[in-house]
């Protein structure tokens, strides 16, 4: 297995020295892996509640019930930010926060803590990105079916309004949803994510129905929020290669492509799904009503990137189901992170600029991207992680080669800012840039955070130049 080569702190100056004024420069979070307070101030569960308290389904019974306590912390988080010098933080809502029922009744003390968070951030400077669902759907809706139900989309719609008002004077970006690839995929197809179904055509139902509750929200969000700010979703996406020139690889590449990309790439700029691909997967199309193609596929500001690897196909001889191609795992040579998840930059450069030349996007964000080590405190002031600075300054420079060839990006994210509860597998993948001591709370910066803090302070001192 050959290393990360190594990078000088001094590298930072010429990094930054390549990414224009304006850019924005931020760490993204998710409200049920860092929040906690799961029972308090009015919070309904969640069925990543449910989930997690089901035996075998996350690594030693663990949730998201204190997680990085930022609930209670988030004045000492918004302090970190600071520090470090973002403009920019990504969080989401906790949907069972806002409408513990799902619909119906507000709970004001859960929309009070967003408005203290967004107040917090705005003082020290940093632009509020919010994430409307990132996965923490309330139990009451997933008891009514969930996103297999029509219904959910709409009780999505009211829930985005309600969040829209309250915070839509302070606020100027929005994510509708966060990877519904995986809530659609993972939660109902294969069972790895809550809710736990394994049940490949609810997944190709849930789908729809979140792509739905995007298009339900967008006109009712944009009567509400000024004409200033943008909205968007955060998609998973992965760059797709092939390991060799044969017709069968190509083929399966293109499968590949359009399961885990332009199953939600399309429908949102295209109007349309992928042709074939629910044939390719052995399954019916989902439940498309008048109307819904249109709704889904209405203008977006940006487009977000959230990517953390590659796939490499290897044709079948015989075409495969889409989700079944065959992927060349472990890659020779090859270098990987704690979550068995190689480690390849130029896929991150390579996808944001297909992405840029294949369909009308008017702005990139890399919404997230970052990597899990093993990391270990010692009881000092600084957590010792010199793969992930590697890694970070590989994929920004990817980052910056691709607006360099022409890619609108306009911002980066690191996943994440604070170590978390990392769904099924619990606490043991540490992802953050600042290293949490689950058992008292504390907060130690990593030395990545040190090389993020010294990257955006030459960006900022460049920029107050020019």
């Amino acid at each position: 297995m050959t290393s990360i080569p190594t990078v000088s702190f001094q590298a930072v100056e010429d990094l930054a020295a390549r990414f224009p004024t304006g850019f924005f420069w931020g760490a993204a979070t998710s409200s049920y892996q860092v929040e906690g307070a799961v029972a308090e101030d009015g919070r309904g569960p969640s069925i990543w509640d449910d989930f997690s308290a089901t035996p075998g389904r996350v690594v030693d019974g663990q949730s998201g019930a204190q997680a990085a306590d930022h609930y209670h912390r988030y004045r000492e988080d918004v302090a970190l930010m600071a520090r470090l010098g973002l403009n920019a933080y990504r969080f989401s809502i906790a949907w069972p926060r806002v409408l513990p029922e799902g619909r119906g009744l507000v709970n004001q003390a859960g929309l009070d803590f967003y408005d203290r968070l967004v107040d917090a951030l705005l003082e020290a400077g940093i632009q509020p990105f919010v994430t409307l669902y990132h996965w923490d759907l309330p139990s009451a809706l997933e008891h009514e079916g969930g996103w297999r139900a029509r219904s959910t989309a709409y009780a999505f719609a009211d829930y985005a309004e309600v969040v829209a008002r309250r915070l839509g004077d302070r606020v100027l970006h929005w994510m509708t949803l966060n990877e519904p690839w995986c809530s659609a995929y993972l939660g109902y197809g294969i069972g790895v994510h809550a809710p736990g179904l394994r049940d490949r055509q609810a997944a190709v139902d849930a789908a729809h129905h979140l792509l739905l509750a995007h298009g339900l929200a967008l006109p009712r969000m944009r009567a509400i929020l000024p004409a200033q700010a943008q909205i968007g979703t955060a998609q998973v996406l992965v760059k797709v290669y092939g390991a060799d020139e044969r017709p069968e690889t190509q083929r399966d590449v293109a499968l590949a492509h359009a399961f885990s990309n332009r199953w939600f790439l399309d429908p949102l700029y295209r109007g349309c799904y992928p042709e074939g691909l629910f044939a390719a997967l052995g399954l019916n199309p989902p439940p498309i009503e008048e109307g819904d193609l249109e709704l889904i596929a209405a203008p977006l500001d940006f487009l977000g990137v959230n990517n953390y690897s590659r796939m490499l196909v290897r044709g079948s001889p015989e075409p495969p189901l889409a989700d079944q191609c065959r992927t060349v795992s472990p890659v020779p040579n090859a270098c990987y992170t704690d979550m068995a998840w190689e480690i390849f930059p130029q896929g991150l450069r390579d996808l944001l600029l297909d992405v840029s030349r294949e369909y009308p996007v008017q702005r990139l964000y890399v919404t997230e991207n970052g990597a899990a080590f093993p990391d270990e405190w010692d009881g000092g002031e600084t957590v010792h992680d010199p793969r992930r600075v590697a890694y970070l300054a590989s994929y920004i420079n990817a980052c910056a080669e691709a607006l360099e060839q022409g890619a609108p990006l306009c911002g980066y994210f690191v996943w994440s800012l604070l170590d978390n509860f990392e769904w099924a597998e619990g606490y043991r993948k540490r992802f953050g840039i600042v290293y949490v001591d689950y058992a008292s709370q504390r907060r130690v910066m990593k030395e990545s955070a040190h090389w993020y803090a010294a990257l955006l302070q030459s960006f900022h001192a460049r920029s107050r130049c020019c």
